[in-house]
This record gives C-alpha cells, structure tokens and sequence, in this order.
C-alpha cells in the first residue's frame, strides 16, 4: 500500500487572557484558546490526522500535556517534530485538507496566511494545504462561542 489517510479533531474552551492562535496565525480577538501549549485547534487536529494515517496514536502520547516541557509550546514546532516522524516512517504528507468552525472571529482574512505557515511547516506547496472556516450556527457549545474546533484529513504517500 502506498498511500495512507489519516483524520483529526480538535476542540479547545475560549478563555479571556488568552491568544487566538490558529494555523500558527496570532488572530485579533478578545478571547483566546485555553490549553497547556498555544491550544492551536488546527495544528493539532492535522498532527493527529498524520499520525491517524500511520496508527502512530495521537499528539497526546508525544506531547502529554502532563509534561511541562510543553507548556506554552509552539505548534507549528510540533508539527514540524511529527513531520520529520512521519517522514522517518519512510511517508511523505501528499495534501491535507481542514475545516475550523468558530462563530468569530471571521476567519477568512487570516486563511492563507495560515495555509502559507503550514505549507512552509511541512515543506508542501500552499495548494496542498486546504483551509476552510464555517460556523455551527450557533448550535452547540462551539455555536455559543464557548469553544473553537478543527477538523483535519490527512493524505500521506510512500517515500
């Protein structure tokens, strides 16, 4: 088998003194997402997609956030880590495609800025990077604006 496809999911509480970080984008807004490192939904949910892909588990088992190592941590840098994991696996990412739902901010402004650190994270091409935003609708605890979650897949080739 030469191709693998893997799934992520990420939620995190939005928290007053806090920083917005989405794709490794610091967003304006008033709340921020709470978690032990930046709480970057979308990076997360695409670490757990590649290592979905390869049944290497999930970011919790390589970054615990039990683990004060990690406290604070850069996402973007963790990403890079499960990158260079995947490709010594002997695999290589082929496209990832993701969908972050917030009721705010707009986040259409912020999305190629996002796909570009991505892109340049994982050594891809921006066009294989797909960023999308929706709302809930206000239905749910994310539709109350308690919370922001991201939805990732990921397409990994043999190297």
């Amino acid at each position: 088998m030469n191709t693998r496809i893997g799934n992520g999911y990420d939620i995190h509480q939005l928290s007053a003194g806090r920083p917005l970080i989405l794709g490794g984008v610091n967003i304006p807004h008033e709340l921020g997402l709470l978690g032990h490192s930046d709480a970057d939904v979308l990076t997360h949910a695409i670490m757990d997609a590649m290592l979905g892909a390869l049944s290497l588990g999930d970011i919790g088992h390589y970054f615990p956030p039990t683990d004060e190592k990690w406290a604070g941590a850069d996402s973007l840098m963790l990403l890079k880590q499960v990158n260079e994991l995947v490709q010594e696996k002997g695999w290589k990412v082929s496209n990832i495609d993701s969908v972050i739902v917030a009721e705010r901010p707009k986040l259409k402004p912020h999305i190629e800025t996002m796909r570009s650190k991505i892109s340049s994270t994982l050594n891809l091409n921006p066009d294989q990077v797909g960023i999308k935003a929706t709302t809930n609708e206000k239905l749910d605890a994310v539709g109350r604006e308690e919370g922001i979650s991201a939805y990732a897949v990921a397409l990994l080739m043999a190297d």
